[in-house]
């Protein structure tokens, strides 16, 4: 399938969950998270979710973060350019959310791109390849790219993987790995 017919097919099936399966199925990815070995690093990225998609709620992977004492990220988004600017979190954020529903911290301490070392990332569907698709605007391909090589780039999905997706470009960003509800998809990239 193509990028704009995964787009159609996955709000669809996100629009159709109720927020009790949401949350049942982000505190199941959450929990899958803590299984990884990836809680040496310091610094990470998270997205907030938007509720009218019917995102994953991070907040138990917040939790997580702040229970470990990690350095958690957060974005605000440049919609000029498509680039997104990096804050640290910390109990005096203040956050608003945006025209798109996206909660954004107001400023902040700016962490820059390189030093992050785990990003989550938000997407609407992923392949067996690690290939991602989200809204098509490209911010977190933009972002990615100016994160160190070695970034681990982590995707959180409420359904299993496509088995290809047809148009995948040279700029788009795949995934190290993705974490479901039920599995953990890890790739070569």
């Amino acid at each position: 399938m193509t990028k704009k017919e995964l787009r159609t097919k996955y709000k669809a099936l996100r629009a159709r969950l109720s927020d009790q399966e949401i949350d049942t199925m982000s505190m199941d990815i959450a929990n899958r998270l803590l299984q990884l070995p990836i809680w040496e690093k310091s610094y990470y990225h998270i997205f907030l979710p938007i509720q009218k998609q019917k995102e994953i709620n991070t907040e138990f992977m917040l939790h997580i973060l702040q229970g470990k004492d990690k350095n958690v990220i957060v974005s605000k988004s440049n919609f000029e350019n498509h680039t997104l600017e990096n804050f640290l979190l910390t109990d005096t954020t203040v956050l608003k959310t945006n025209a798109l529903g996206i909660p954004e911290p107001v400023d902040g301490i700016p962490i820059p791109d390189e030093k992050i070392e785990v990003v989550f990332i938000p997407l609407l569907a992923f392949d067996q390849d690690g290939n991602r698709v989200g809204y098509g605007k490209g911010f977190y391909d933009i972002f990615l790219e100016k994160c160190d090589p070695k970034t681990l780039k982590v995707g959180f999905s409420f359904f299993s993987p496509e088995s290809k997706i047809e148009d995948i470009t040279p700029e788009d960003i795949g995934l190290d790995l993705c974490v479901t509800p039920l599995d953990t998809y890890y790739f070569k990239n």
